[in-house]
Parts: C-alpha cells; structure tokens; sequence
C-alpha cells in the first residue's frame, strides 16, 4: 500500500514541479518544495510576495502538535486493541490514527514550519469539520493538495470540451480509480468499492447544487451541515472495505507495535 501510494504521489509532485509557471527559486527552496511539503501548488509556495503569508501563531503550534499526540494515542489503542475488540474497529482506530498524525497533525506542522519562513504553505486541511455542504468539503476544506490537482489537471482541461456536471463526475471517477489502486490492489478485495464511493460524492453534489437541493437547503445551514456529514459518513465501507481494514491496517498496525 505505502509503496504505491508514495509512486503515485512522487509521480504527481512532480508533475506539479514540472509544469509550474513560477521561476526557478534557490535550491533550497526547490528542495523544500519536493521532499518537504506535501502540496501540490507550486506556484504558490515558490512565488515569495505573491500573496500574503501569514505567521503562525504559538496556539497554531500548539493545535498542529495537539492533533498529532491524539493520532499518536489513537494508534497506540489501535495497536493494544487487536486481539480483544474486532479487527475492524481496531482497524478504524489505526487509520483514523494515521489520517491525524499525517494530515492534520504533521501536514499542519510543515505548514506553520514553511509559513515562518515566508513561504506560502497553506494547511492541506482547512477545517473539514466545518463545511457546510458536500462542494465546500471537497473543494475548499479536504486534502487540498489533491483538489489542487484534480482542479488543474482534469476539472479545468476537461470543462472546456464538456458540462461542469460532467466534468464533475468524470474527476471524482479518476479519484475514485486512484484510491482503488492505493487500498483494493494491496488488499486483494474489495474492488471497486472507492470508485462507488466517489462516484456518490460527485452524485452528491449535483443533488445539492440543483432545484430540489437548493429549495431543501442542502448546501447551507444545519440541514447542509446534516446532509454533508450523513453523506460522506454513510458509505465509508465502500471505500475503506474491510479487506483494506482486516488485511493492510491491522498487519500494519502490528508490524508498528513491533517495532515499538
């Protein structure tokens, strides 16, 4: 699983690399840009004055280290836990472990390390929890280093030949496709259920943007805040299967208690 996921992403980091429109920076920060940050927006991390950067301030540093400690322990009753609960909750824990400690703890980290030294390193998770509706989750708040990608890459090239419906749904198949090679092809199972899952995101949000969803109050307020949670929440099992859950998190949450 970690060695096809870190094929993908140093394909697509240098992808992001290549075809920037910034100039060359000092080695240093080339450097920092491919082995030291994990977003995908190299024009704005390597184009100093471009935009304003902010300083982080000593209660972000303390919330980016905060959310790294709660993965920590999260692994920790992930890995103390196979054996006396179910190998899927313990599974659950390890990767909601996993999810902490990299992308909203370690990530964040980076961020305020890169921001502190004037460059432009926006958090690749911008609060996910307080999205409001389906499109603000995926395209404002989540992994953003990915929409970044899948937003120039595929939504942009594709709307000028086809519908933004379309356009839509054709990105989340191809995230749906990447994540069925990250977690089905290493489990040996469970294939096709992440293609479904995404494909019901971008479902989602049509519903959400259309007549109906706009007169229902899908994309806003608590009813948005609602219908976001229970649709992305639901249907996890398809994307994280429990081949990926049983077979890849819970060896690799033995191998780290080994290790510890």
């Amino acid at each position: 699983m970690w060695g096809v996921a870190i094929l993908i992403y140093t394909s697509l980091k240098v992808l992001s690399w290549l075809s920037r429109r910034s100039p060359w920076q000092s080695l240093w920060k080339e450097v920092a840009y491919l082995f030291a940050w994990p977003g995908m927006d190299a024009d704005a991390f390597l184009t100093p004055g471009r935009i304003p950067v902010s300083t982080p301030s000593v209660a972000e540093w303390s919330f980016a280290a905060s959310k790294m400690l709660v993965g920590i322990g999260l692994i920790v009753t992930s890995i103390n836990s196979v054996g006396w609960t179910s190998a899927e909750v313990s599974g659950w824990m390890g990767m909601l472990g996993i999810v902490f400690v990299l992308h909203f703890g370690l990530f964040h980290v980076l961020s305020c390390v890169w921001r502190r030294c004037g460059l432009l390193a926006k958090p690749i998770m911008n609060f996910p929890i307080a999205s409001s509706s389906l499109s603000e989750f995926w395209g404002r708040r989540w992994n953003l280093a990915f929409r970044d990608l899948t937003h120039r890459y595929l939504f942009k090239p594709l709307i000028r030949n086809v519908s933004a419906s379309i356009a839509l749904m054709l990105a989340f198949v191809v995230s749906g496709l990447v994540h069925d090679i990250v977690i089905s092809i290493p489990s040996s199972g469970g294939y096709g259920g992440p293609t479904i899952y995404f494909l019901g995101q971008g479902l989602g949000i049509l519903i959400e943007k259309s007549a109906v969803g706009s007169t229902l109050s899908l994309d806003r307020g608590i009813i948005g805040r609602t219908f976001t949670f229970l649709w992305l929440i639901v249907p996890l099992p398809l994307l994280f299967h429990r081949p990926f859950v049983v077979d890849v998190i819970i060896p690799f949450m033995k191998a780290i208690g080994g290790v510890l």
